[in-house]
């Protein structure tokens, strides 16, 4: 059985979510996907998600949601995080933090696709070791899951690379997040796992990683705080597509997307986003 699956660039503020709600639906019947992956963790005002865009990444299509290291700025969304079965925080975080690090996702066309979420350490907050991870909860998985994916959020390319290695046969596709910025290294490596270092970012582009270019260098110029506010201009979706064999658990193939927005909007934030951090000069 051969499934697509679609996995969304961290969504950026409210110019994210709003291509996502535009073009989500329609790229979905175009390719044929059968499960569509989304990193969440910016969507709220750009630091972390609240349960209203929660509800709306669902309805617009979305159908397993992945986190990173904001995912409880917005405690308001702890109780999803504790209570649904669609979303999850990194695996590696502590066994005692809210959430799950693993959710499954059956597709209409009969296959199970779990999605893991894990953390990096290097540049990154503390987080137990990724690889070690990953090895102790993969056989628990593949009971439940004819198809495993990894989202892993690094900053680092070369500890990114090197999940991808770890998990080649073992994982039917390994993408990183975080840094914002689409690489073009995707390909399928040698033991069939799809791999790409970074799908990049759902927002706008004339920015500074979905920030306002000019806070963002007055902050760097002064190493003063600025509020960071959300861009709106050159709004795209990035992402990868890749197709699985359920079969075989390999890959077949692997591209990066890109969907452009058909119009420019200028409102940077709505209710939905909670609470704006006017002096977050946080990515």
């Amino acid at each position: 059985m051969k499934v697509n699956i679609f996995c969304i660039g961290d969504i950026v503020g409210r110019p994210g979510r709003r291509i996502v709600g535009e073009k989500l639906k329609s790229l979905v019947r175009e390719r044929d996907i059968d499960c569509v992956i989304a990193n969440a963790e910016n969507a709220a005002g750009g630091s972390g998600l609240t349960p209203q865009i929660y509800e709306k990444l669902l309805k617009y299509g979305v159908n397993l949601i992945t986190l990173g290291d904001h995912t409880y700025r917005k405690r308001e969304i702890i109780t999803k995080l504790e209570t649904t079965d669609n979303i999850v925080r990194p695996a590696n975080f502590s066994e005692h933090a809210a959430g799950k690090g693993v959710a499954f996702y059956k597709t209409n066309k009969g296959p199970t696709v779990a999605i893991v979420a894990l953390i990096g350490r290097l540049f990154m907050k503390p987080g137990d070791c990724p690889y070690n991870a990953i090895d102790r909860i993969l056989p628990q998985i593949r009971q439940k899951a004819d198809i495993v994916v990894v989202d892993f959020h690094a900053e680092a390319t070369s500890e990114k690379i090197a999940m991808g290695y770890h998990l080649d046969g073992r994982a039917s596709l390994c993408f990183g997040t975080h840094t914002h910025v689409v690489t073009a290294d995707e390909a399928i490596l040698p033991k069939g796992t799809a791999y790409i270092t970074d799908i990049g970012m759902t927002g706008g582009h004339y920015s500074v990683l979905g920030r306002g270019v000019e806070s963002v260098l007055k902050s760097f110029r002064t190493q003063m705080p600025f509020p960071f506010e959300i861009a709106t201009g050159d709004v795209r979706m990035n992402g990868v597509l890749a197709t699985i064999d359920s079969n075989t658990q390999k890959a077949e193939h692997i591209e990066r997307i890109r969907v452009d927005a058909d119009t420019e909007d200028t409102t940077t934030y709505d209710s939905d986003d909670g609470r704006p951090e006017h002096l977050n000069n946080n990515f």
